[in-house]
């Protein structure tokens, strides 16, 4: 089972994405707006508010239904917004990111139409055919894609895409590494370590992919450390690994450009898993 703070990663990051499409509706506004969002060290505030995005971006959508940023965006606030919420709302939130996201990879890769539908051979052919420029909506549909198995672990048929979601990544990772300051090394760690090796995980292989997301973010993007601490130390059961890595995160100075939001989140939960630690090993 993936942990939800995996998906948290693009839960408050997604005013970002939401930047990029609010600039061509509204402009500077838009761009401020998000700035001061991902700027921000009131996390509460901006978890109170997302509810208020997702209305704002469903209008955008009822005139410009097949606009990819507006769809990206739509994708990402919706899995944003499950990552606090539980039961059949959560479900019906990821249920919406991911037809999201499948419509906006469509639009902008013809390729990706129907992709996740393939036999395993075919889909691999498709995401092997793909260059760099396919790397913005493979990405997101891949995030999309990751939360919904999330809310849907008590399906097998859900678990048995993992997968198709892990080599989406794999390919991501091929294109562009970089991409998202390293985020598909963080998804892909995240990913190898949802399930204990004997289930299909490879927890070393998650490590190397967590190792080699904070090479490319540096100490700038303190969840990654979050999450290496809680689905790999955990799972490896290596506790001073565990309580190091928190402990980084928790004295780290939080304020960066355009992830001191994230940061804060980082911290919060930093500290909550750095108290259960004694109790857990």
């Amino acid at each position: 089972m993936l942990y939800p703070r995996m998906l948290l990663i693009g839960a408050l990051l997604t005013v970002s994405g939401c930047a990029s499409l609010m600039s061509s509706v509204t402009s500077g506004l838009a761009e401020d707006l998000a700035d001061t969002i991902l700027n921000s060290r009131d996390v509460e505030t901006v978890r109170e508010g997302i509810p208020a995005y997702l209305l704002m971006i469903d209008s955008f959508l009822r005139s410009s239904p097949d606009n990819p940023d507006l769809l990206l965006a739509a994708a990402n606030l919706n899995g944003s917004f499950a990552v606090f919420t539980e039961g059949d709302r959560a479900r019906l939130l990821t249920d919406k990111a991911l037809a999201y996201a499948e419509r906006a990879a469509c639009i902008e890769v013809k390729a990706l139409c129907e992709v996740r539908g393939q036999p395993f051979d075919e889909y691999r052919a498709t995401l092997d055919g793909l260059g760099e420029g396919a790397v913005p909506a493979l990405y997101a549909l891949g995030v999309a894609w990751t939360g919904w198995i999330q809310n849907h672990s008590d399906d097998w048929n859900a678990i048995a895409q993992l997968g198709k979601v892990k080599y989406m990544m794999a390919r991501v990772i091929e294109l562009d590494e970089t991409w998202d300051n390293g985020g598909p090394h963080l998804y892909m760690g995240g990913l190898q370590t949802a399930l204990p090796d004997s289930m299909g995980g490879n927890i070393e292989a998650g490590r190397e992919h967590f190792e080699r997301a904070l090479e490319i973010a540096g100490e700038r993007y303190l969840m990654t450390k979050v999450i290496y601490a809680e689905q790999y130390a955990r799972l490896a059961f290596d506790q001073a690994l565990h309580d190091r890595l928190l402990q980084e995160v928790i004295d780290a100075d939080p304020v960066e450009p355009g992830m001191t939001l994230t940061n804060r989140v980082a911290q919060e939960q930093a500290r909550v898993l750095l108290q259960e630690s004694s109790e857990y090993f």
